[in-house]
């Protein structure tokens, strides 16, 4: 029997089949229109472009699988996290979804904080109220379209609208809806207290699941477009860093990922909700029942590269980009880049500072430059590793994701900077791989997460820090982390 994962991302959603072994049979994507930034800060897309490329995606993943082919026994599916999908009585769109990376809501946040107390709102949810999550957009509706809000009768993340055009069912994970404000984190299960101080109705959320659990079946119109059988069990699945550690086999309490993409994200399962009073952390239920998570995130992670490289290095490649940078030695000689082009979340939460490079000196070389953008993206990212050290968070092995994970030189990085061993996997298919795992124990097929990434999941390098880089990147992270007060302090 096969299974079939879908990640409905922002720039476009991508379907994975894999076998009863867990190894990957086919894949397609399909890309999204851009999202849409009418005012600074504004970003929205259509639901209804989520599900046109899912459809393309399923149809394509399908068609390149192999013969002889298998029924795809169930799926799941993941996807961007914290967008806001409002729907009225007839399950109609009534207005573009403004994603994860909408920044307006900052008054709402303030809103939220001031209504129900900053203290409270963590006890009730893990989390602070930031202009990210589900909840602090709906309240923008609110105060900015009350014609719109007026007729909502239905609130799902992009992921789940997609699994509602296939299955006809409106459902959520508990995962995807630690990230909407709106959960009682601690206890896997709707905020009855923070949906009526908000004034969003509870008959507008869905039922919850656990992440591996069926919560729907294909619907005779999902099956007629997507190309799937009609009544094909559909598992919860969970938001995309959920699913992309499931992907990578971080399950239990002591596993930690750290991945670079456009942002940067370290991720630990936790035994039990660990609350941080400050909330510079993210507090989510797992996509493991029973199981939490806590994670950090760094804004311009492989960003910072990115933009590196099209502003100064324009038709340069990142492999010779790499290459010079591994001439220099660790620390790029006094060279440091603080990556905070879109402001930065942990452990700062703050959206207005703003980047720089500081130690700028005449022996310093573009590959300098290379080099303090990789360290530094690191450097942001071991905030997050001095976070779980503060609150007792256990770190007994670390997987390294995304484009961080593919540049000897950047794995090296970190596994100085963040002192342990890091390891890489001889495949890495992310959240759709993940969900595809999920969809198996759901339909039976593996008993649990920790029995199918067993089977489906293997370690394809380890690299120790060398100790000289551990020293030199100890005194570069006490040294770097001054460069943040100096910059609040120009404001």
């Amino acid at each position: 029997m096969w299974f079939l994962g879908m990640d409905v991302g922002t720039g476009g959603t991508r379907a994975v089949v894999v076998d009863s072994t867990g190894k990957l049979i086919s894949g397609a994507s399909s890309e999204h229109a851009p999202f849409r930034a009418e005012h600074p800060g504004w970003a929205e897309q259509d639901p209804e472009d989520w599900w046109r490329a899912a459809q393309a995606a399923i149809r394509g993943a399908l068609a390149a699988a192999p013969e002889p082919r298998q029924p795809i026994a169930a799926l799941a599916l993941t996807g961007q996290m914290h967008g806001a999908v409002m729907l009225d009585e007839n399950g109609a769109v009534l207005r573009p979804s403004p994603i994860w990376c909408d920044t307006r809501t900052q008054p709402e946040c303030d809103w939220l904080t001031e209504h129900i107390g900053y203290e409270r709102l963590i006890e009730l949810t893990c989390n602070p109220a930031l202009p990210n999550f589900t909840l602090t957009k709906l309240l923008w509706v609110k105060t900015h379209q009350p014609e719109i809000f007026a007729k909502i009768r239905h609130v799902m993340c992009p992921k789940d609208y997609v699994r509602y055009r296939l299955t006809g069912e409106f459902a959520i994970d508990v995962q995807e809806a630690s990230g909407t404000l709106l959960l009682d984190v601690t206890h896997r299960r709707w905020s009855r207290e923070v949906a009526e101080a908000a004034g969003i109705s509870q008959s507008w959320l869905p039922r919850v699941f656990e992440s591996p659990e069926i919560c729907a079946r294909i619907s005779e119109s999902g099956a007629a477009a997507a190309g799937l059988k009609a009544g094909t069990p559909v598992a919860a699945g969970a938001g995309d860093q959920g699913a992309g550690a499931v992907g990578m086999g971080i399950l239990q309490p002591g596993s930690v990922s750290a991945t670079i993409g456009t942002s940067g994200v370290v991720f630990a399962a936790t035994a039990e909700p660990t609350k941080d009073p400050k909330g510079r952390l993210h507090t989510f239920c797992h996509a493991v029942p029973g199981i939490w998570h806590v994670m950090g995130v760094t804004q311009s992670a492989g960003l910072s590269l990115r933009w590196l490289r099209d502003t100064f290095f324009a038709g340069q490649n990142y492999d010779v980009l790499s290459e010079a940078a591994a001439k220099i030695s660790a620390g790029s000689e006094g060279l440091a880049w603080a990556p905070y082009l879109l402001g930065e979340r942990t452990p700062h939460l703050d959206p207005e500072v703003r980047a720089a490079f500081t130690g700028i000196g005449m022996q310093h070389t573009s590959a300098h430059f290379v080099r303090s953008v990789l360290e530094g993206v690191a450097y942001s990212l071991q905030d997050t590793f001095t976070l779980f050290a503060e609150l007792g968070i256990p770190v007994n092995g670390i997987r390294l994701g995304g484009g961080g994970a593919r540049g000897a030189l950047w794995r090296r990085i970190q596994a100085g900077i963040y002192g342990h061993a890091v390891e890489i996997l001889t495949a890495e298919e992310g959240g759709a791989f993940g969900c595809a795992l999920m969809a198996g124990v759901g339909a039976g097929h593996w008993t649990s997460l920790d029995a199918a990434c067993s089977q489906a999941i293997e370690v394809a390098q380890r690299i120790e820090p060398g100790a000289a880089d551990i020293a030199a990147y100890k005194a570069g992270h006490a040294s770097w982390r001054k460069i943040y007060p100096a910059l609040r302090a120009l404001r």
